[in-house]
């Protein structure tokens, strides 16, 4: 599954969120079950799937009188992809604190801490004591910040 920057909607996660969990899938079940859990019409979920196809996010494959989608993106580059993206914005001495206060909010199985842990282990002998501000002039009151 090749991987390009897809910009993926709120509505349209709900979407792949069905594809990647259940795999190939005719429109009518996609549609099945979002109309079950988000209340959508037929109309309002082939909207979505024809906007995700265009993005080259879903592919679709004719077998007789319907068509099954199926992803062709993969959910963890993706959502890998959202969460770069989100740190993207904001100034890179603060990512440590938005990272904790998202672990200290969250509900994480023992298998997960664990997990982290390990990177972090991993990370810390060769971590630097600061991360450089990227910021330009005037978007961040980060500690230590020299803008010229």
């Amino acid at each position: 599954m090749s991987q390009e920057k897809v910009f993926i909607t709120p509505a349209e996660w709900e979407v792949m969120r069905v594809v990647w969990a259940n795999g190939s899938m005719t429109s009518r079940e996609i549609q099945n079950i979002l109309e079950e859990e988000t209340g959508w019409k037929t109309a309002t979920t082939k909207t979505f799937i024809g906007r995700l196809k265009d993005k080259n996010a879903l592919s679709a494959e004719r077998k007789g009188r319907q068509y099954i989608y199926s992803a062709a993106i993969s959910e963890r580059e993706s959502v890998k992809e959202e969460i770069t993206s989100s740190f993207d914005k904001v100034c890179n001495q603060k990512i440590g604190v938005y990272l904790n206060d998202y672990i200290q909010t969250t509900t994480l199985s023992q298998k997960d801490i664990l997990l982290l842990i390990e990177a972090l282990e991993s990370k810390l002998e060769d971590a630097p004591r600061q991360i450089p501000c990227q910021c330009h002039k005037g978007q961040c009151n980060c500690q230590d910040c020299q803008h010229e």
